[in-house]
Formats: structure tokens, sequence, C-alpha cells
């Protein structure tokens, strides 16, 4: 009798606010319905359903994520998101971009408002507890930077006192610069924006005397400046931040957190098997490693995938490197702590087997 009371008392208090009961609502494109989520799980089988994988992202970081003149969004992030609809709807396809701010970006991703979101999104304590946010996989490793105009002779954090300081808002951008600048008692003064299509302007024009983000996005930036004969740009040598980023999902889902996992992962292991777009589906090799990454001869590890998901993936999206790549804004892989685990880098995945 007393077991059987507190089942029923656990029941109850499920049905009031517990995390086992909240549900989300994900919109349908082109449809006023909405497919009901419990957080404990259900991702997946929704996008089987809506057919569609919804991918929050941006639209103004070239390299990244960037709405091009032709009015199609792409990068490396865009790509990512891709990986997965490839994997999970057998169609890279098969994927709208949900274009997001930094400051509402958790919010949007905790209400529902897409699957995943693949968005430059730097994985820390704070929003891997307290903002209810997953983090399946590390794709790219960087680290906050200071860019200046040469002209300036700027070389060193303490250079920049009492400047003006360009930086994105609601980002752990802005907090990093907070915390070393008050570390180490230099003076200076935030001027935020929503996006780089309104901070780099600012920058070009003199509202700041630096501005500052991840390197990889300096580098772009830097690039661009000078590419239309603006004034060189100087990047300072020191990084005064980590910022692993990856894909994020809602926590509370394993099974759809599994599955942005293994998507993501099988373009870095297709690189280390050496198969890329244009042999992955032709492979006649013996290797038994191989042949279960390609669900050959019936292998299935049980994650919710089709068994050939690796070899769409790779086929339609391409393998990290190719990926990568892609992107020229990204800098060099070879050698970089981007590049695979064998070369000296970060990439390593758990064995598929």
């Amino acid at each position: 009798m007393f077991l059987t009371l507190s089942l029923i008392a656990v029941s109850c208090g499920n049905d009031e606010g517990s995390p086992g009961a909240a549900a989300t609502a994900i919109p349908v494109p082109g449809e006023t319905a909405t497919v009901d989520l419990a957080q404990g799980g259900g991702t997946l089988q929704g996008v089987l359903e809506r057919g569609v994988l919804l991918c929050g992202s941006r639209d103004d970081l070239p390299g990244f994520a960037l709405l091009n003149e032709d009015g199609e969004y792409e990068g490396f992030d865009i790509d990512m998101c891709r990986a997965v609809a490839a994997a999970v709807l057998g169609d890279a396809g098969k994927v709208e971009i949900i274009p997001v701010t930094s400051a509402e970006r958790f919010t949007a991703l905790a209400s529902g408002q897409f699957d995943v979101m693949n968005r430059n999104s730097t994985w820390t304590a704070t929003r891997d507890g307290a903002e209810g946010a997953g983090f399946p996989f590390i794709y790219y490793f960087d680290g906050q930077g200071m860019m200046v105009p040469a002209s300036s002779g700027f070389t060193a954090l303490e250079d920049l006192a009492d400047a003006n300081i360009c930086v994105s808002t609601g980002t752990t951008t802005e907090l990093n610069l907070t915390a070393v600048f008050a570390a180490r008692g230099i003076p200076f003064n935030p001027v935020t924006f929503e996006g780089f299509d309104t901070l780099v302007p600012a920058y070009e024009q003199g509202q700041c005397e630096a501005m500052t983000s991840d390197t990889s996005v300096l580098g772009v930036f830097k690039s661009e400046i000078e590419g239309k004969g603006g004034p060189e740009q100087h990047i300072m040598a020191e990084l005064f931040s980590k910022e692993p980023l990856g894909p994020v999902v809602r926590d509370g889902d394993t099974e759809w957190a599994q599955v942005v996992n293994w998507a993501v992962m099988s373009t870095v292991q297709a690189w280390e098997f050496g198969l890329d777009s244009t042999n992955i589906g032709s492979y006649d090799g013996a290797d038994p490693n191989i042949l279960n990454f390609l669900g050959r001869d019936g292998f299935d590890p049980g994650l919710g995938l089709p068994t050939d998901f690796a070899v769409n993936v790779v086929e339609q999206v391409g393998n990290y490197e190719e990926i990568y790549s892609r992107h020229p804004q990204l800098g060099t892989l070879a050698g970089s702590v981007n590049d695979l685990w064998a070369n000296g880098g970060l990439m390593y995945v758990p064995p598929y087997r």
C-alpha cells in the first residue's frame, strides 16, 4: 500500500511543473498546427513527422552563417545543420534556417522554435545548467581575441585603458571582456551591438578603438575590411578565453542529443577513414570498422538513425575537412587545433562499433 501511494504521489507531482512533464511546441513551416513534444523525448519523431529540420542560426557571419546575395544561407554552421537533416531525413535540403539573435537564442531553443541550434555558441557551465541546453559535440575550437587598427600601435590589452570596445551583447564574449579587464584593473567602455551587421560598421567608422570576438570571427572581418581597401588591422596575439563551439539541443531528450551527436561526428569519422563525398558511396574494401560505419551487413548501433546515415551525410554535405575547406574565412585547417587528432589536432570521436 505504501509503494502504491508513493507512486501515485510521484505521478501527481509530475503533473505540476516537473521537468518530465513540460511540453514544448514546435512550429510546422507553413501550418498553424504544432507538434507537442515532451521534454523527456520526442524531438526525433517530431522532425520525422514534419519532414523538415528546424535549425536556429544567424545570418550575418561570413564563414559560419550568412544569408548571401542570392537569399541562401551558407557557412560552416549551416552545413552542420544540413548534415543533421541528411542523417535524419536522408536529404540535406530538408532544413529550414531560423535566424535568432545572441540575446534570444537560448530562450528560443528552450521554447521549441527550432530543433537544434548551430550558431557559434560556446559551451559553458551556466548554459549547460541554468539555460537547460545540451552540447553534444564540440565541432570548432576557438578563443577570444582583440582587433585594433594597425595604425593605433596597440599590441596588448593594457593599451586599451579607457578605450571604447565594440562587443556583441548577450554573449560569452561580453562576459569575458568584462571579467578579464576587471581582473587586470583596466578601465574600458563597452559599446554593445546585437549583431555584426551593426557592430562592424560602427568599428570601421571609429566609434570604437577596438572590437572583440572569437579569433575566427576577427580573422573574417580583418580580411573583409582590408579587402575593400580599408586600413590594415591587427589581431592581438593574446587569447583570453576558451570557446568550444558546437550544436546545441534542449536538455532532457537524450535520443535527439545522440542523433545530433553522431550526425555531426560522422563528418569527422569519415575524414579519419579517408572517406569523402566522392568515394564513400563506392567503398569496396573489407575493413570491418568502415563497413559498420557505412551500415553494411546489417550493422545497426541503435541510434535511431538509418543504418546508412553516414553515407547520406558525407555524400550530400562532405566530411569535416571538406566542409571546413569550403569556407576559407575559417582559415587554415592543417596544423590547427581543429585538425584531426592523428595530425596533432583536437578532432577525436568515439569508435563507431
